[in-house]
């Protein structure tokens, strides 16, 4: 849907309507993309954790995991005595899977979940790997937000396979706690007219922006939920936290005016899409590279963005994941370009079985010139024969192949 294209029958009014999107456990989430077969099964991601090793942290804990009392931030060792490894006992069923951190690939299958957030939002904020907020006030209407947000979390989980919970509501911090009230795979929906009654009853710690030492505070006042702090005295919260006081209790009644604010532009712009299955009919894909190819061109232009690289991604079985790309002489909007680069770096993979295919332009530039063709790189006399347009032969393109060629792996922060 073009930006600022509502749907039909969306009505003007001044409410805002905020997505917050959370991915559900999503290192494990990640995990369980590489190797289905832990689909189901209790995992622990660790930090600084090596496999048959008892040092580290555990980052994320799946849902199963958790009910054996592994959690966030919980030393290996202890997560490891209530959760034997699967692999030093076989046969135990109360055993679970652990794995090391691997940031370079959830950076990668985030940069997925990004992408199809900037598609579908008005504004996008994101906060970490996993989480954003979306405006899509433009987008949509309240009578038909939970379509939207149905849509939103179906994109996720078809097109990149990981599973996410969302929270629709009028403004930022009754976004955050709608998207954790039903988790995982959740989706709740708050109306502007419903804010106050969905608010009441959250514990007074997971009110947006109240810490561990804030709420003690708060309960030694007698204030236990969002419904007591709206409900207290705003000239005592004053007096007792300044400022941050009135916030909070704003907060704690629904107020919370704050934009939707990107962070900054994005950084690249990219499609991928997956087969049925690993295929081996190699025109197939160069096939659904072009399409790719111009669904990313089209939208750079769209958006005033020029780009001084481009690149493919490939995903191979299991999930071996390789990028190349090429660096330009300089920022072009040049969808012929794309098309031309893109298919001669997808010839190195030309005798490999293929899950995914993705085309992405990155090193934006948003600088408003008039120049959009490399021509304008190319000296004046270069091509010779006076029409303007580039003989690619005539300049170096500087070939940007993975870091890891020597096993065929790459360093996916090349395909942030």
């Amino acid at each position: 849907m073009p930006a600022g294209e509502r749907l039909p029958g969306a009505p003007d009014r001044a409410e805002r309507i905020v997505l917050h999107v959370d991915m559900d456990c999503f290192y494990a989430s990640c995990e369980r993309l590489r190797e289905p077969e832990l689909e189901g099964e209790p995992l622990v991601v660790g930090m600084g954790y090596e496999a048959g090793e008892t040092i580290g942290a555990v980052a994320t804990a799946s849902y199963e995991a958790r009910e054996y009392g592994v959690e966030s931030a919980q030393a290996i060792g202890a997560a490891l005595d209530n959760l034997p490894r699967k692999a030093e006992e076989p046969d135990d069923p109360d055993a679970g899977y652990y794995r090391p951190v691997d940031m370079d690939f959830y950076q990668e299958v985030g940069g997925e979940v990004k992408e199809i957030l900037y598609e579908l939002g008005d504004t996008v904020r994101e906060v970490s790997i996993d989480e954003a907020y979306l405006d899509v006030t433009e987008r949509t209407a309240w009578d038909v937000a939970e379509g939207f947000g149905r849509h939103v979390k179906q994109r996720i989980q078809r097109e990149v396979g990981v599973p996410a919970s969302v929270g629709v509501a009028p403004d930022m911090s009754t976004a955050k706690l709608a998207s954790d009230h039903d988790k995982p795979d959740g989706l709740v929906v708050v109306e502007p007219d419903e804010v106050r009654e969905f608010l009441a009853p959250i514990e007074i710690e997971d009110v947006h922006g109240v810490g561990p030492v804030r709420a003690r505070e708060l309960r030694e006042m007698g204030i236990d939920t969002a419904g007591d702090l709206a409900a207290a005295d705003p000239y005592e919260l004053v007096e007792r936290f300044g400022e941050r006081g009135r916030e909070l209790h704003r907060r704690a009644r629904g107020v919370d005016n704050r934009p939707v604010e990107p962070r900054g532009k994005p950084k690249s712009l990219s499609r991928e899409s997956s087969f049925d299955g690993a295929t081996d009919d190699f025109e197939r894909v160069r096939e659904q590279a072009r399409t790719l190819g111009e669904a990313v061109a089209d939208r750079a232009t769209r958006k005033d963005a020029f780009y001084r690289t481009i690149g493919v991604k490939v995903v191979t079985p299991p999930y071996d994941v390789h990028t190349r790309a090429e660096s330009l002489p300089g920022p072009v909007d040049d969808p012929d370009l794309v098309e031309d680069v893109t298919q001669d770096l997808l010839d190195e993979f030309a005798d490999e079985r293929v899950r995914k295919v993705g085309v992405r332009v990155s090193n934006l530039d948003f600088s408003e010139r008039e120049q959009a063709n490399l021509d304008g790189f190319a000296d004046a006399d270069a091509s010779g024969d006076g029409d303007g347009t580039l003989d690619r032969g005539r300049y170096d393109r500087d070939r940007e192949d993975d870091q890891s060629d020597r096993d065929g792996q790459v360093s996916l922060g090349d395909f942030e």
